[in-house]
């Protein structure tokens, strides 16, 4: 089995790659081509994989239509799983244009490189619960109305509602994925889960006397990512297309991450946390939690990992992070960068 990833030096890409190459698939994959390319999340496979050819990477970019096209038929792949975008809701506010152009013209190209294939491809497309908007305190499944609140999520109903029409219009096979909120230690640091673990590993080493946080009481059904992926396999799986959501089940607040995070290393949170206006979003989204019955039914799916576990893990890792970074700065060979270094 062959399969085509976009997005396959992020967070989902790297546990997605792991888990299919696992499974003895041939993973194919594109990075844009710049100045210095960042495949730090998934060197270790490359290194694992690469020689065997199991693990091959291409310089292309999603509104690079006439790039997409010729590598789909070169590979010719039995699953593509379009997991890249601009995917921080904050920046998508800064640079709408580019948030919405680079998510959406790069589906268009793929699902019609797939409808003109001789071959059935089947396609995962990586929706999200920001979609819902999280308007009202209400629990939210693949029936509920999307009202998105972000230029990020408004692309994201573009293409999940794109991915139907053709699904619909010439029987492709493909799925829609509303993934809530997954995290792990490979997240992004500008994602306010990871901005927290990575300050409370610095705090606890003497690197960082405070961090800056917004909307401490936005709510959030968080899970691990290594349990999301295989969500998203088991969904390529099925004799017949569908959409499907995600979700823990739970929702917890920024501040009872917070409150979980600084626990694990016994220290007050309340000493180092500060607000900003800054850090609110224009349009804030307070209160997100899904009900994955269907995929729990159908697929057999659960999370694996709990919010405490999900938290720990991540603690665990940044922590170890920490302690690396002051050894560096010891030995002159790291200046920090981050907000409120200790002096």
């Amino acid at each position: 089995m062959k399969a085509f990833i976009t997005g396959i030096t992020g967070q989902d890409g790297f546990y997605l790659s792991k888990l299919l190459l696992q499974k003895g698939y041939e993973v194919h994959g594109i990075v844009r081509r710049n100045s210095s390319i960042n495949t730090s999340r998934i060197d270790p496979l490359i290194a694992e994989y690469s020689d065997s050819k199991k693990l091959n990477l291409y310089y292309s970019d999603l509104m690079d239509s006439s790039s997409l096209n010729n590598l789909i038929k070169r590979i010719n792949p039995d699953e593509i799983y379009n997991l890249a975008a601009q995917s921080h809701v904050a920046v998508s506010f800064q640079n709408p244009y580019y948030s919405a152009i680079s998510a959406n013209a790069g589906i268009i190209s793929i699902l019609e490189a797939i409808k003109n294939e001789e071959k059935d491809i089947k396609f995962y497309q990586a929706s999200s619960s920001e979609m819902y908007g999280g308007k009202e305190k209400v629990v939210l499944n693949e029936d509920s109305v999307f009202m998105p609140k972000s230029p990020y999520a408004a692309s994201k109903v573009f293409s999940h509602n794109l991915t139907q029409i053709y699904r619909e219009s010439y029987g492709l096979f493909g799925v829609n994925g509303i993934l809530f909120n997954h995290e792990s230690p490979h997240r992004g640091e500008t994602f306010v889960t990871r901005k927290i673990t990575r300050a409370v590993g610095r705090i606890y080493h003497g690197l960082q006397d405070k961090l800056t946080l917004g909307n401490l009481d936005a709510s959030r059904d968080w899970g691990f990512a290594g349990d999301y992926v295989k969500g998203m396999y088991m969904m390529m799986q099925q004799d017949k297309p569908s959409d499907w959501v995600l979700a823990t089940g739970e929702t917890h607040t920024v501040r009872e991450f917070l409150i979980q995070a600084f626990k694990y290393v016994d220290i007050d949170w309340e000493k180092y946390i500060q607000t900003s206006e800054k850090y609110f979003r224009p349009n804030e989204v307070e209160y997100l939690l899904g009900d994955a019955t269907k995929a729990n039914k159908i697929l057999g799916w659960k999370p694996e990992t709990s919010f405490n576990q999900l938290v720990e893990l991540m603690v665990k890792e940044d922590l170890v992070l920490a302690e690396r970074e002051k050894v560096l700065i010891e030995n002159n060979l790291l200046k920090p960068t981050w907000e409120n270094p200790t002096k």
